[in-house]
């Protein structure tokens, strides 16, 4: 058996990177599938899998090892229910979040921070086009997330600002990045290296298709064995469906206090001896 690292699926077929980066087209066999004969997130890139050529020659996924985490979202469209496997196996997820063209949307970095927490991944946040914002405004931001604990870092990708800086604490690691439509996210990307814009525009040489327009992942190994994972930019984000009492995990600065609740399933609502509710200014985090 070979093992390699699925960098994109496409139908019912998986781009996977060898150890020296080289790309194999595999088919997947069809107990991953469902009965559409569809994978629906049993593959993602990141995945690390076991692979090897049929009587044709023909390279075939056989096993898919397990994972150390999953980034995950509500699959858009979908109120309750669904949810949607982004990447898999990743060291953290990289929100770009701009500051003006388009406007900052704060509620989108609590959003996505809340599911990198939920689905146990390391999250940042890239606050880019400071050249456009007010002045202040990028401080500021990063001043209340860094409080929190998550690393920030204040870029310009077209003036070049913060963004070898950014890359340093990326080297040798994977990184999903996402982020809105018009934040910036490919200028960035152009700005780590020159060819993973035209690697991750590219047309797929199996199927001769552009690449997909869904918020799967599109992973791409750089000259150096950095990895960045790339999605297509969204207009909504939304964490998936949890239980009211277990949503406070998304949340690590009010999470401390949940371990002062009367009762383990505490709602944070209306319990009595409730460790969260005081320190909330509204009348309970799962409202």
């Amino acid at each position: 058996m070979n093992v390699a690292v699925v960098a994109r699926v496409d139908l019912r077929q998986a781009i996977v990177l060898d150890a020296q980066g080289n790309e194999i087209a595999c088919r997947v066999r069809a107990r991953f599938m469902d009965r559409a004969k569809r994978l629906r997130g049993a593959l993602v890139a990141g995945d690390e899998v076991e692979w090897d050529q049929d009587e044709q020659g023909t390279a075939v996924v056989e096993e898919i090892l397990p994972r150390r985490n999953l980034f995950r979202r509500r699959a858009a469209g979908h109120q309750t229910g669904r949810e949607q496997a982004i990447a898999a196996n990743l060291d953290r997820v990289l929100l770009v979040a701009s500051l003006a063209e388009p406007t900052l949307k704060e509620g989108l970095i609590d959003r996505v921070s809340v599911a990198a927490e939920l689905c146990e991944v390391p999250f940042a946040v890239a606050l880019s086009k400071t050249d456009l914002g007010e002045a202040g405004t990028a401080e500021r931001t990063a001043k209340r997330y860094r409080a929190l604990g998550y690393p920030v870092h204040v870029i310009s990708a077209k003036q070049g600002a913060g963004v070898s800086e950014l890359y340093e604490t990326l080297r040798g690691t994977r990184t999903l990045v996402i982020g809105h439509s018009g934040v910036g996210k490919s200028t960035l990307l152009n700005a780590f290296e020159p060819s993973l814009g035209l690697r991750i525009g590219a047309v797929n040489p199996v199927t001769g298709r552009g690449r997909q327009t869904t918020t799967a992942g599109l992973l791409c190994r750089l000259q150096d064995g950095t990895e960045i994972v790339d999605t297509p930019g969204f207009r909504a984000f939304a964490p998936c469906a949890v239980a009211p009492e277990d949503v406070i995990v998304g949340f690590p600065d009010l999470a401390r206090h949940a371990l002062h609740c009367r009762f383990p399933r505490c709602g944070h609502k209306s319990e009595p001896g409730c460790g969260v509710r005081p320190r909330w200014p509204m009348t309970g985090i799962s409202a």
